[in-house]
């Protein structure tokens, strides 16, 4: 189906970053942004592009009172050629079906969330950023905001999708990988079973920045969670899947448990490391089997995967005020290389033999 969403151009055009290679993470917002409605009995209405400014809400509206919400994550690259891709987006249609339906969202057809996400990047396609390591970041998100205060899914619902150019989650000085310290968390938990940890919602990440407070000081970029019932088995690195090189496998937690997050950076990986002959499990690991491996010199990577950083190598736990250093606090070839791999297929600079790039069919 062919949408044709209206567009209101901005009277007032922000000016641009003036230097690509410091764009941060989502520091900037481009010009426009794309909204649609929901309402009970009439569906997805209304598509449009607009401005990017501040939205009126109702202070009663049930989002602000009982988080009836979700969002997703996406970027857009530019190819050597000009052209403008996206990445497995068909994976994050997927997760957005299945965080709707944990929250009582009404389902939001695949084809719309693409119309969509094309439409705006069209009337933005000037700051579709082109250095090396940087994107377009894409942050779909459905909020209801019926006036009520009964504990009740919503009957009215908005979607926008709101758009920023930016550079690496954890970037080294030179725009590259860098190793971080992470901060392994025995206290709080990020999930537990038969919640929402495997939904993109903004409750798991608002209950988690208590733990992120307690990381930074003692000069961590973020925290290991350890599961919600023994505090024991290492589940997420603050919003990125983990993995643990032990030996020649590699180990990554299960998704049966409903705590974690069915990454497309996660599967991503999977996949690659399958198809290079690497072992890769997907089990649980406790924090004491990580120790033990360090103890017996087995301990070779661990790094996080997400579409924000694609790939942070770890070079650092501090568990219980002690720090278990890893590879030597540098990056490793198997993390260097994921990288490399998952962002030259990304950018059009590495062949994809995977089928995972999603041309929109525009150009800069």
């Amino acid at each position: 189906m062919n949408y044709n969403f209206p567009v209101t151009r901005t009277t007032h055009p922000k000016p641009r970053p003036e230097d690509e290679t410091k764009l941060g993470f989502c520091k900037f917002f481009t010009d426009h942004m794309f909204v649609m409605d929901y309402d009970e009995g009439m569906g997805w209405h209304d598509g449009r592009v607009v401005p990017h400014e501040p939205i009126l809400i109702e202070p009663a509206s049930c989002v602000l009172h009982y988080a009836q919400m979700m969002f997703e994550g996406m970027k857009a690259y530019v190819t050597p050629s000009g052209e403008i891709q996206l990445f497995r987006p068909d994976m994050n249609a997927k997760r957005m079906a299945s965080t709707n339906e944990r929250m009582c969202i009404p389902e939001l057809p695949e084809e719309i969330l693409l119309a969509g996400v094309k439409a705006v990047i069209k009337e933005d396609i000037d700051w579709v950023p082109s250095a090396p390591g940087t994107a377009l970041y894409i942050r779909p998100f459905i909020f209801g905001d019926e006036v009520s205060f009964s504990v009740l899914p919503a009957k009215h619902y908005r979607f926008l999708i709101i758009l920023s150019p930016c550079g690496s989650y954890y970037a080294a000085n030179d725009g590259g990988l860098s190793a971080t310290r992470i901060y392994v968390q025995d206290k709080y938990i990020r999930a537990a079973k038969g919640g929402t940890g495997y939904a993109k919602v903004g409750g798991n990440y608002g209950g988690g920045m208590r733990a992120s407070k307690d990381a930074m000081k003692v000069d961590c970029k973020d925290v290991l969670w350890l599961d919600a019932e023994e505090h024991k088995y290492v589940e997420e690195i603050g919003t990125s899947n983990a993995f643990f090189k032990i030996g020649d496998e590699v180990i990554t937690a299960p998704l049966d448990s409903g705590t974690i997050l069915p990454g497309i950076t996660r599967n991503s990986v999977i996949e690659l490391l399958k198809k290079w002959g690497v072992k890769i499990t997907e089990r649980k690991l406790s924090i004491d089997e990580i120790i033990e491996a360090q103890n017996k010199g087995t301990l070779k990577e661990i790094f996080a995967s997400g579409t924000a950083a694609v790939i942070s190598p770890i070079g650092c736990l501090n568990i219980k005020g002690k720090d278990l250093l890893v590879n030597d606090g540098n990056v490793g070839p198997t993390a260097q290389k994921l990288y490399d791999t998952l962002y030259g297929i990304q950018t059009g600079t590495v062949k994809d033999d995977m089928g995972w790039t999603y041309p929109l069919g525009l150009k800069k």
